[in-house]
């Protein structure tokens, strides 16, 4: 009859069991909550020199992001425009080369407004990312190609990214 009152072995049994369980839970919730996010690129963050002709040359910070499959770069240089550009009217593709072979271009027509004399920035620019695809600086042709009042604007990668390519 002692087993019947909930005091015996076996109560105490699933006690413990049922004590491990909430444990083992709360221990792979908080594994959960400190594991690094599935699917984010890094660095977010590199830094790439490009050389613009008449339009000049210098560093440039690339900003990426990613979204599952989907994937954005911010590209903001120290080449300047020599006009102001109205806010989304540059229509620009920045194109990486791929770790293994091939290319993968992002594409878009999104930019703040520009001043006279102000820094060029594009983007976000977007293209569809493969798990493991790993992006850098793009040297066999222009790397970074814009519309500017029609005019063609092209840049060459004078640089690898610093401090390593985008991996998504």
């Amino acid at each position: 009859m002692r087993g019947s009152t909930g005091t015996g072995r076996g109560a105490r049994r699933r006690r413990i069991a049922g004590a491990g369980a909430v444990t083992a839970a709360a221990l792979a919730a908080l594994s959960l909550a400190y594991a690094p996010a599935a699917g984010a690129v890094t660095p977010t963050l590199a830094t790439a020199d490009y050389d613009c002709g008449t339009w000049g040359a210098g560093q440039a910070r690339l900003t990426a992001t990613q979204d599952g499959t989907r994937a954005t770069v911010t590209l903001r240089s120290s080449v300047r425009t020599p006009l102001a550009v109205g806010a989304d009217t540059i229509n620009a593709t920045l194109t990486f080369a791929k770790a293994g072979g091939g290319t993968k271009a992002f594409t878009g027509t999104r930019n703040p407004a520009l001043p006279a004399r102000g820094p060029v920035e594009i983007g976000p620019l977007s293209a569809t990312v493969a798990p493991g695809d790993s992006l850098n600086s793009y040297f066999a042709g222009p790397a970074l190609t814009m519309s500017i009042f029609g005019f063609p604007v092209s840049c060459d990668a004078v640089t690898s990214q610093s401090p390593g390519p985008f991996v998504f």
